[in-house]
């Protein structure tokens, strides 16, 4: 296969995306076998059993795992193309942030349950909130460096806003819950967070995607699409809201998950010779496949170590985090030479 070629790309990574899908349907403290995976699918399984776990338990944390992770991974490449910086991701702006703050107001001071049906809406709005606060600090016209200090203003903010609601929470059971689930994590949830987050990744998902042709204009520079008939400014903002939209709704149901949104395109780039057109389906992809691989790692460990997934994408995260800042820092160093 030529690494410059991304149309076998996408079946195979379609391909490793379905193969891990039905080893996360078998994993669990019930292993069952590919087969019997298949039979509890269909609706034939030789244990009734088997098709209670498999439908009601496991498919609704698969469903979410594929979802959440395509989005965080097209949110990266999106984002990435947009600043034309190799280190953004969805954090960038703020929208995990404010969402995560939403979400852990209204359990501290609304007394839910983090699995309750009214989590992921807190989250959107909270997310839609932030966005609409990166416009009133940013202005309608302005450059992209603007943006993202504005952005990361406002992360700061919800950030600082979070560790404030949980030190005011008047229950310390409840600041214990959220802190377990601001780690990130998939479990117990059921298809009414599918319900809910779902049409938000994907309509988030469909302003991302429309947007790859003027991300390949924009790697010339805002200047340079503008000639070409790109609308930057419109071209920024809904890249903005997309992310606001699906990584919002993603974070309300599943607690932060970082760093899929680095990953993911930074694997996939060089294999489609970092053209953004073909980078932001196949980012989606294998942002997908590697969130469920790492739920089949956090499946793999004892019940009792209690492992949350958004751990185990940050172990895998930052450490090559630091190896991109090392790269990035040897190529200016090479400029400047």
């Amino acid at each position: 296969m030529h690494p410059g070629r991304s149309i076998p790309l996408l079946p195979l990574l379609a391909l490793i995306t379905l193969g891990l899908s039905l080893v996360a349907l078998g994993l669990g403290p019930v292993r069952l076998a590919p087969g019997e995976v298949f039979q509890a699918l269909i609706g034939s399984p030789a244990e009734p059993s088997h098709a209670l776990i498999i439908r009601e338990i496991r498919l609704p944390r698969l469903v979410l795992a594929l979802l959440i992770g395509a989005m965080l991974g097209l949110a990266g490449a999106a984002l990435q193309g947009l600043t034309r910086n190799p280190l953004a991701e969805p954090s960038l702006f703020g929208a995990p942030q404010s969402a995560a703050f939403a979400a852990v107001a209204l359990v501290s001071f609304g007394g839910i349950d983090v699995l309750s049906f009214w989590m992921p809406v807190a989250g959107i709005i909270g997310a839609l909130v932030s966005v609409a606060l990166l416009v009133v600090i940013a202005g309608r016209e302005t450059s992209t460096l603007v943006v993202i200090l504005a952005g990361l203003a406002v992360s700061s903010l919800a950030g600082a806003a979070t560790a404030l609601t949980m030190n005011l929470a008047p229950n310390f059971y409840a600041a214990l819950e959220i802190a377990f689930w601001l780690m990130g994590s998939l479990e117990d949830r059921s298809f009414r967070h599918v319900l809910l987050a779902g049409p938000f990744i994907l309509a988030g998902a469909a302003l991302l995607l429309n947007e790859r042709n003027a991300l390949r204009a924009l790697t010339l520079g805002e200047d340079v699409a503008a000639t070409l008939g790109v609308a930057v400014e419109r071209t920024r903002w809904r890249i903005i809201i997309g992310v606001a939209l699906g990584v919002g709704a993603a974070v309300a149901v599943s607690g932060a998950i970082g760093f899929i949104g680095l990953v993911a395109p930074h694997l996939i780039r060089p294999l489609v010779r970092h053209d953004p057109t073909r980078l932001l389906p196949a980012a989606a992809l294998a942002g997908a496949a590697l969130l469920v691989a790492a739920d089949c790692a956090v499946k793999l460990t004892p019940p009792a170590a209690d492992l949350k997934v958004g751990v185990v994408t940050a172990l895998i995260g930052a450490p090559f985090f630091l190896y991109l800042i090392f790269r990035q820092r040897r190529l200016i160093a090479g400029d400047a030479a």
